[in-house]
């Protein structure tokens, strides 16, 4: 049998899991996401129920989200570095210190806050150390050929612990924070534990003397901006992201336009899950082959007119319908965004380029809901969104033509790094 019929009877979603490092890889990402949604909602009750205050809810996110903005890049350059499982696994047991930290002010019945924002800002710097490495782990545990299924399935699992995780963090918080807090400090403990399970050894960068820490850490920078694929694929769903945050308004469409009322707005919350879900599986049955470039553009097009179709709907079920597709279609722009960037990136590079995309578009989720909010004060809701979609769709255009050499990529398997 040639090497490509080999790669190609490996392709299967039965062909990863026979994969010992996959099936260990899948289980650290699903076990550490489900305890960081099931610690967010206990934590989020414990502060609104100390201090009965909204503005305090958003102390929550800023301490979390602060450390990752600032240690990003730096963790990228660690993270080629340093042997990946290594930083995984220490950044799991930080994560599980913090949760251990949540358990004595809860014991201790602490009523300043402010511990508790401690607590979450060192949740917040594991964090920002464990996603480059852990992102940029699944191109050395796959072939090219299998990347697409292997992204698909990681994806569907993050999906999946997105949908349960508030749910059991919700039921188990009946039984008191310190089991919450419990619970997570174990997940997490066990996602340390899978990725030092994993016996392959992840490329270091080699030592560099006469290289300064800056020029290091930004590395990643630096190659994107003379990777016209890769740069390309990071900024379109950079802008269109933070043109379409419509997301953030679905409060103001459950109460004042659809009049549907918090169990609506929870439906419409999940419905873009559920599209990805779905295209998600239908991904792993049968991955995207050819015309990639096409089929990217084209999903990010359909999100624009998604967002337009549930900016301009007065009813639920088109919106419902409306949030699924979009759900749906950003997903499989990510799905090939995940897949295209490995490809077209050097392994020993690929922890601060991680880095970078994920600072970016970390970055246009909050600055997209930020847009949405301040079109909608401006123009009104439904005009802010419709304004949101169209402002994609213009973006779709102007990225096809300033990135011909993305929008002509046929198959994933022939993308290369640039030398």
């Amino acid at each position: 049998m040639t090497d490509s019929r080999a790669e190609a009877s490996e392709d299967t979603t039965a062909g990863l899991f026979r994969l010992r490092d996959f099936r260990f890889y899948i289980s650290g990402r699903f076990l550490g996401t489900l305890a960081m949604l099931i610690q967010s909602v206990a934590v989020g009750w414990q502060v609104y129920d100390i201090t009965e205050s909204p503005l305090a809810l958003g102390y929550v996110g800023l301490a979390q989200f602060l450390p990752i903005v600032l240690l990003t890049l730096p963790a990228g350059d660690i993270a080629d570095r340093v042997d990946r499982r290594y930083i995984v696994a220490a950044a799991g047991v930080l994560e599980a210190a913090a949760a251990g930290w949540l358990i004595i002010l809860t014991l201790t019945h602490t009523g300043d806050v402010t511990w508790f924002y401690a607590a979450l800002a060192l949740f917040g710097c594991a964090r920002a150390f464990m996603a480059p490495a852990s992102r940029s782990f699944v191109p050395l545990l796959v072939s090219a050929v299998q990347l697409p299924r292997a992204v698909a399935v990681s994806s569907s699992t993050f999906q999946v612990a997105v949908i349960t995780g508030p749910a059991i963090g919700g039921g188990l918080y009946l039984l008191g924070p310190v089991i919450v807090y419990s619970v997570c400090a174990a997940l997490f403990m066990a996602v340390a534990l899978a990725f030092l399970m994993i016996r392959t050894r992840p490329p270091v960068a080699p030592h560099a003397p006469a290289t300064t820490a800056f020029a290091r850490v930004t590395a990643g920078i630096a190659y994107m901006r003379r990777t016209p694929i890769v740069l390309g694929a990071i900024s379109l769903d950079l802008f269109a992201v933070l043109l379409g945050g419509a997301v953030a308004l679905l409060p103001i469409y459950a109460r004042d336009i659809l009049h549907v009322g918090p169990e609506g707005l929870g439906l419409m919350r999940s419905a873009p899950a559920v599209g990805a879900i779905i295209i998600n599986l239908l991904i792993i049955w049968r991955p995207i082959r050819k015309r990639t470039g096409h089929i990217m553009f084209a999903c990010v097009a359909l999100f624009g007119v998604a967002t337009i179709v549930f900016g301009l709907s007065e009813h639920f079920w088109l919106t419902l319908g409306a949030l699924a597709v979009m759900g749906a279609s950003d997903m499989v722009s990510v799905n090939i965004r995940s897949t295209l960037i490995p490809l077209a990136t050097p392994q020993q590079m690929l922890g601060r380029v991680t880095a970078v995309e994920m600072l970016f578009i970390g970055a246009s989720n909050e600055l997209g809901e930020f847009e949405s909010g301040v079109t909608a004060a401006w123009f009104g809701t439904v005009p802010a969104v419709v304004i949101g979609g169209l402002g994609t769709l213009g973006v779709v255009g102007i990225w096809m033509w300033l990135f011909p050499d993305l929008r002509k990529v046929d198959k994933l398997s022939d993308v290369k790094p640039q030398s």
